[in-house]
C-alpha cells in the first residue's frame, strides 16, 4: 500500500503548457503567435467584439427594420376550465389571486382546457370561444371586465 505523500501522476499524463516568447527554438518565439504588427499584436490590443478598426460597425451601418410593440404588449394570465371547476360561486380576479392561480396585477384570460360541471359566474378580461361556450352550456355566465 502506498502512502499519500508518495502518490504522483503517471509519466506523460501531465503535459507542460507551451510557453510563448521564449526564443525561436521553442516553436513559439518571435511574434508569440500574434502575427506581425496590427492592433491585436500589441500587449493591450484586445478590441471589443464587432470592432472594425474605427470604421462604422456593420450592425450600425445596416438599416433597422420591423416593428416591436414590446413596451405596450398586453400580457394575460391563463386560467383553464379545469382550474375553475374546483371553485364555487362567483369567480373574480381577486378570488383567483387569493387562491394562487394568478398574479394580482395581470389581466386574466380563461381558456377551454378541461371540463366544467358547475354553473359559475366568471369575471375575466378575456374568454376563448370554447371556454365561453362550455361555461354557458353548464348554466353559468361570463362577464368581461
Amino acid at each position: 500500500m502506498s502512502l499519500l505523500e508518495q502518490l504522483k501522476p503517471y509519466p506523460g499524463s501531465k503535459k507542460q503548457k507551451k510557453r510563448l516568447g521564449r526564443g525561436k527554438g521553442s516553436g513559439k518565439g518571435g511574434t508569440s503567435t500574434r502575427g506581425h504588427k496590427g492592433q491585436r499584436a500589441r500587449k493591450s490590443g484586445n478590441a471589443p467584439a464587432g470592432f472594425e478598426g474605427g470604421a462604422m460597425p456593420l450592425a450600425r451601418r445596416l438599416p433597422k427594420f420591423g416593428f416591436t410593440n414590446a413596451p405596450f404588449k398586453t400580457v394575460y394570465e391563463i386560467v383553464n376550465l379545469s382550474q375553475l371547476n374546483q371553485l364555487e360561486g362567483e369567480i373574480t380576479p381577486e378570488l383567483l389571486a387569493s387562491k394562487g392561480l394568478v398574479k394580482k396585477k395581470k389581466k386574466i384570460k380563461v381558456l377551454g382546457q378541461g371540463a366544467i360541471s358547475k354553473a359559475l359566474q366568471v369575471r375575466a378580461h378575456k374568454f376563448s370561444k370554447k371556454a365561453k361556450e362550455q361555461i354557458e352550456k353548464a348554466g353559468g355566465q361570463t362577464f368581461i371586465l
